[in-house]
C-alpha cells in the first residue's frame, strides 16, 4: 500500500519549501555574526511561539499539552534540534570551514532512512537507502568540502546528531500534536532554555545593543525559518514518514548555493552542479519508489545543507 499520490505531492512541496528556507537563510549569518547568540535565538524562538499560537488560534487547529513521557521527546527536540544545534555550529564554525559542517548535514537522508522506518515501526527501504545515498553524495559536492581539525570534526559530528535528532526525536509525538503541536512546543521549550544559558553567560544588557539590522533577521528567523518551515517540515515528515522526508534536506545546500549567486557570488563550479544533478536525481528516485503510509497528523489534530550560523 503507498501513499496517496496527492498527499505525497504536497507533502513532497512542503518539505522542499520548509528546506530551500534553510538553505536561503544563508545570508542573514553575516547580519547576525556579532549579535549574542544565547539572546538573540530566545528572542528568535519567543516571537516564533507567539506568532505560531496565533495562527494556530486563527485555524482552528487545537494545541495540547504534552503529557507522560511526550515531555521528554519534547525537550530532546529542543534541547538537541534547537539549542544544541546552534551551539554546535558556533563552536565548529571556530574550528572548520562552513562546508566542512555542510558535508557532515550532508549525511541526514542516510541516517534518517535508516533509523527514521525503525522508530515508526518498519524497516529501511532499500530503494530509499539508495536514493538517500546519492542526495548525500551530491549534498557533499555542492558543499565541496572544506578544512577542519579533530574539534571541528567533533563538532561537525554534534552538528549531525541534532540534524538527525530534530526529526526522528519529533516522530513519537508527531501523531497526537501534529505539525504545529510540535512546533509550538519545542520553540517555547527552547526559548525557556535559550534563556537561562542567555541570563547565564551573556550581559543583560545585550538587549540594547541589538541594532535595527539585527531585528531584521532575527524577524525573518522566527517567520520564515522557525514559524514556516517548522510547520511545513514536519507536516511532510508526518506524512510522508522520515525517510522520504529526510531526501529533501538536499534540497538546502543547492538553494544555499543559488541564493549565493543572486547575491553576487561567483557562478558555481562543475562540481556544484554535478552535485545538483546528483540530488534531483537522488529526489527522483525515492519519490519513484514505492512508500508505506506514514501517519498523517492532520487526521488527529488538523495539523528546520548549509546553515546559516544562527542555525535553524
Amino acid at each position: 500500500m503507498t501513499i496517496r499520490t496527492e498527499t505525497r505531492t504536497g507533502a513532497l512541496a512542503m518539505g522542499s519549501v520548509a528546506m530551500a528556507s534553510v538553505g536561503g537563510s544563508v545570508a542573514v549569518s553575516g547580519v547576525l555574526a556579532d549579535a549574542p547568540l544565547f539572546t538573540v535565538q530566545a528572542i528568535r524562538y519567543a516571537a516564533a511561539s507567539l506568532l505560531l499560537l496565533a495562527l494556530a488560534r486563527a485555524a482552528r487547529v487545537p494545541i495540547r499539552m504534552p503529557r507522560g513521557t511526550e515531555w521528554l521527546w519534547l525537550l530532546g527536540v529542543a534541547a538537541l534540534g534547537l539549542v544544541l544545534f546552534n551551539v554546535a555550529l558556533v563552536r565548529g564554525s571556530e574550528h572548520a570551514e562552513p562546508a566542512a559542517i555542510g558535508v557532515a548535514v550532508a549525511c541526514v537522508p542516510v541516517v534518517l532512512a535508516l533509523v527514521g522506518p525503525l522508530l515508526e515501526g518498519g524497516r529501511p527501504a532499500r530503494s530509499t537507502v539508495l536514493a538517500a545515498l546519492v542526495v548525500t553524495a551530491g549534498a557533499v559536492l555542492v558543499q565541496t568540502g572544506g578544512r577542519t581539525d579533530l574539534a571541528g570534526l567533533g563538532w561537525a559530528a554534534t552538528v549531525l546528531a541534532c540534524e538527525v535528532g530534530f526529526t526522528l526525536l519529533a516522530v513519537p509525538v508527531l501523531r497526537r500534536h501534529g505539525a504545529w503541536g510540535v512546533s509550538v512546543h519545542t520553540c517555547w521549550i527552547a526559548t525557556a532554555q535559550l534563556g537561562v544559558l542567555a541570563a547565564a553567560t551573556e550581559d543583560p544588557a545585550a538587549l540594547t545593543s541589538l541594532r535595527g539590522a539585527h531585528l531584521v533577521a532575527i524577524a525573518y528567523l522566527a517567520v520564515v525559518l522557525t514559524a514556516i518551515a517548522f510547520v511545513l517540515w514536519y507536516s511532510a515528515v508526518g506524512r510522508l514518514g522520515s525517510a522520504l522526508a529526510g531526501l529533501l534536506t538536499g534540497v538546502a545546500p543547492v538553494a544555499a548555493a543559488g541564493v549565493g549567486v543572486l547575491l553576487g557570488a561567483h557562478v558555481p563550479g562543475a562540481g556544484v552542479w554535478a552535485g545538483t544533478a546528483l540530488v534531483l536525481a537522488g529526489l527522483v528516485l525515492g519519490v519513484r519508489a514505492p512508500q508505506p503510509v506514514a501517519a498523517d497528523p492532520s487526521t488527529c489534530s488538523n495539523g528546520t545543507s548549509r546553515y546559516s550560523r544562527q542555525g535553524r
